[in-house]
C-alpha cells in the first residue's frame, strides 16, 4: 500500500491522466447507451408526457408478461423498424430483460428523447411493479377467445 501511494506521489501527471480517461470513458459510455430511468420515472413519463414504451424482448418472453401499455418490437426486427420509432414525437422508453440490450437499441435508433428502463423487466419487477400477462388477460375474458397480446 505504501508503495502505491509513493508511486502516485511520484507520478501525479500519470495518475491525473488516468483519472481523466476514466471519467471520459464513463461519460461517453453512459451517453452512448442512453439515459436510464427508474421504474417510478417510467410511470411519471407515461402519465405526464405520454411516453411510448417499446419492449424489445422476443415475442415469447413478451407474451409471458409485459409492462402495461408497452408495444413489442423484438430486437431482431428493430433494424427494419427504426424509422417507425424515430417518427414518434413523444419520449420513447426501451425495455429489455435487464437493461443491457436496450442500450444497443438506443444506439441503433440514434434519437435524442429515447431512454432505457434501468434493470429492464427484472428491475421493474424488483421494484414491486406488476406485469400484465396471460393470467390477467384470461381472468378478464373467461369463456371468450384469448385476445392477442401484441399491438
Amino acid at each position: 500500500m505504501d508503495r502505491a501511494l509513493e508511486f502516485v506521489g511520484n507520478h501525479p501527471f500519470l495518475f491525473g491522466i488516468l483519472a481523466v480517461l476514466a471519467i471520459l470513458f464513463f461519460a461517453i459510455e453512459n451517453k452512448r447507451s442512453g439515459r436510464k430511468i427508474s421504474p417510478n420515472t417510467l410511470g411519471m413519463m407515461v402519465n405526464s408526457q405520454n411516453a411510448q414504451i417499446i419492449d424489445i424482448r422476443d415475442k415469447k418472453k413478451f407474451a409471458t408478461g409485459y409492462i402495461q401499455g408497452s408495444r413489442n418490437i423484438p430486437f431482431s426486427e428493430l433494424k427494419d423498424r427504426v424509422s417507425e420509432i424515430r417518427a414518434i414525437e413523444q419520449p420513447v422508453i426501451i425495455i429489455c430483460d435487464m437493461g443491457v440490450q436496450a442500450g444497443a437499441a438506443i444506439q441503433m435508433i440514434g434519437k435524442e428523447n429515447v431512454y432505457r428502463l434501468d434493470g429492464g423487466v427484472g428491475g421493474w419487477q424488483g421494484a414491486g411493479m406488476p406485469l400484465v400477462g396471460p393470467k390477467d388477460v384470461s381472468s378478464k375474458n373467461k369463456g371468450k377467445a384469448k385476445p392477442s397480446l401484441h399491438k
